[in-house]
């Protein structure tokens, strides 16, 4: 059953924010892409740094994780939560939107949406993490929207890698970051490890290509340079941001940006997340706390353990 405290009054629901998680810094390619469309809206994003990569967990581990992060926010008072992650979207989007008493909004089927659009072969391709790419959550949600439309799936797994030492590299900006980095990575281990990701999709003759992970669109660039300037990428970053504020004016619930604030937490280092977080935003965050990961999991309560029991028995 969902949370639910009684329906606030409209006024209210306008003025509080937007919740954004994801498993660490790659969510913040969502977040801008956010604030970049809703700029009057008030945003609270944790990062659960201290436990990624999600990829490689069990989605029982994955699920839990988004329940605990889900009340995190909840108790933040949030209007819309969005699950700026696509293994726990993968995972626990059907679960979350069954808990919790607002909307949640997941990053597959924006971007499943905005690929069925793009392609004109109806051959797509789509790399993502481990746990991504084993759910079969893009290529159910491209075959919902068009049955005839063939999906080609590759986990990338070393490129969370790669963005992860390339934001520690300097202090440039995102855009300054990505300049040179198409040479720099097409020239040294980027390549090879692209040709191995890549290769097989540009042999299945793939016209547009998901990137299935939020940290993936930081290497967009060199990705392309890869697959050659007739593949579209697509990343859901865009698409997210459309659905949110589509959303939030559907339902009469768009802030007015009189009293617009921001609060950025991780379990990680904080410092380091504003620093990390600073290039991929394009600006400083106006405020980061930590949030042990302690805290997150002693609300996974009783209700919330019930109502993943049972999910889980569904799915099985």
């Amino acid at each position: 059953m969902p949370e639910s405290a009684g329906t606030p009054i409209l006024g209210s629901m306008r003025e509080r924010p937007i919740g954004i998680f994801d498993s660490g810094l790659g969510g913040l390619t969502v977040a801008r892409e956010i604030m970049r469309v809703l700029p009057g809206e008030s945003i609270v994003y944790l990062g659960d740094t201290a436990r990624c990569p999600y990829g490689p967990r069990p989605q029982h581990d994955v699920r839990e994780f988004v329940l605990q992060i889900g009340r995190w926010l909840s108790l933040r008072d949030v209007k819309l939560i969005v699950v700026a992650c696509n293994t726990a979207t993968a995972a626990g989007l059907a679960l979350a939107q069954r808990v919790f008493d607002v909307p949640v909004v997941g990053v597959v089927e924006p971007g499943a949406r905005a690929a069925v659009k793009a392609t004109v072969n109806r051959r797509v391709g789509v790399i993502g993490t481990v746990g991504t790419i084993e759910s079969g959550a893009y290529s159910t949600a491209v075959r919902t929207l068009d049955a005839g439309v063939t999906v080609f799936s590759t986990a990338a797994p070393r490129f969370v890698d790669l963005v992860e030492q390339g934001l520690r590299l300097g202090d440039d900006s995102l855009e300054e970051w990505l300049a040179p980095m198409g040479d720099v990575y097409i020239r040294s281990s980027f390549y090879e490890m692209a040709r191995d990701y890549l290769d097989p999709l540009k042999r299945s003759g793939v016209d547009t290509l998901v990137l299935g992970c939020t940290h993936y669109p930081l290497l967009q660039a060199p990705i392309q340079q890869v697959m050659g300037p007739r593949v579209r990428l697509i990343s859901s970053a865009e698409e997210t941001a459309r659905e949110v504020s589509d959303t939030l004016t559907a339902r009469g619930h768009r802030a007015d940006g009189m009293d617009r604030t921001e609060l950025f937490a991780t379990t990680g280092d904080a410092a380091e997340f504003a620093g990390l977080g600073a290039r991929i935003l394009g600006r400083q965050p106006e405020r980061v706390e930590h949030v042990e990961p302690a805290e997150l999991e002693v609300l996974l309560d009783s209700g919330l353990a019930a109502a993943l029991a049972e999910f889980e028995a569904e799915i099985a």
